[in-house]
């Protein structure tokens, strides 16, 4: 068999993913391997073929100091509930998985439109919350500080610049631990490009980021990365809560999403950083959401640029409460 597909890997790696695929289906043939878009994570996925079936190998790239210890037992539990795809194979020492490959269909193509997708999001949401509890990992405003911390120390910001925005993160975080309800099972990344539709219904995957956690959190990060308006958002949440939401719910979901939004500033901006190195930069002006959509569908922004745009519109929605740009499925 030709296993030129796995070039990309390092011989461990491919080593790796040669033992697990083993481990999973014993002596038969891998008929194609076929490399795939692997997102921000840095993890290497494949669409491998084996006795006329696609199954998804995923090797995880470099382990991030914020690295979960928790995502593939997480991964189980939600396998096991049908959230996820069908688990063949783990090997969390090589960091390996091997799964049930679910051919996706666009989310545009949802029946009955984008109400009906934010409903079955918010009811997927709900059934994950409800399985049997996954690991605790740290609380999210910590990780939320850890990775923000990060930001700064990276130079990508001139001294002083984001000084408002811990001031900031000290007053949501004490508004949060003020009313902080029981943990429950979290994706915590249900964005566009997690959330998988097969024609009929809907699936969460890639789980590095999932452990117990606020049940607000996967609310705040689908409204926002989903690009959700107030309609939308109302479907959402009585998917979610099988009821229209009372005003403690939404004073705490707005608390929630500002955490979320410093999250994915981070997230960003710890990219911008690998790519461009310290910039000092001392501008936090932002584009408009539409202005940035323009910017995109024309190609003003290289992979790097545009995710220090998008960084400092979340930096804004955090101050501001403002809405940021949604995510597309690619990204």
């Amino acid at each position: 068999m030709a296993m030129d597909e796995f070039d990309a890997l390092s011989p461990a790696r491919r080593d790796a993913l040669r033992a697990a695929l083993r481990a999973a289906f014993g002596a038969a043939r891998v008929e194609s391997a076929t490399p795939l878009a692997g997102g921000v994570s840095g993890a290497f996925p494949f669409r491998v073929e084996i006795g006329g079936r696609a199954y998804m190998a995923r090797v995880e790239g470099v382990p991030s100091p914020l690295r979960n210890p928790h995502q593939y037992e997480s991964l189980r539990i939600a396998a096991a509930a049908g959230l996820a795809p069908r688990v063949h194979h783990v090997d969390e020492t090589s960091r390996v998985v091997v799964t049930d490959f679910i051919e996706r269909r666009p989310l545009a193509t949802f029946p009955g439109g984008p109400p009906a997708l934010a409903r079955a999001l918010g009811e997927l949401l709900a059934r994950l919350q409800t399985t049997d509890a996954f690991p605790h990992f740290v609380t999210y405003p910590a990780i939320v500080a850890r990775l923000f911390a990060h930001v700064r120390r990276t130079g990508l910001f001139a001294d002083g610049v984001l000084d408002p925005h811990v001031a900031h993160l000290e007053r949501i975080t004490a508004a949060y631990d003020a009313g902080a309800p029981p943990r429950v099972s979290s994706h915590n990344d249900p964005t566009p490009g997690n959330v998988l539709f097969d024609g009929e219904r809907l699936w969460l995957i890639d789980w590095e980021s999932a452990y117990r956690n606020d049940p607000l959190v996967d609310v705040a990060i689908a409204l926002d990365t989903h690009g959700m308006g107030p309609a939308l958002a109302a479907e959402l949440l009585l998917g979610w809560l099988g009821r229209a939401p009372d005003a403690a719910t939404l004073d705490r979901l707005a608390t929630v999403r500002a955490l979320t939004r410093l999250y994915f500033a981070g997230v960003f901006l710890s990219g911008s950083a690998v790519a461009h190195g310290a910039r000092g930069d001392s501008d936090l002006s932002a584009p408009t959401v539409a202005a940035f959509q323009h910017g995109r569908a024309d190609r003003t922004f290289a992979p790097g640029a545009a995710w220090h745009v998008m960084g400092k519109m979340y930096l804004a929605a955090f101050l501001t409460g403002a809405e940021p740009p949604g995510l597309d499925a690619a990204e």
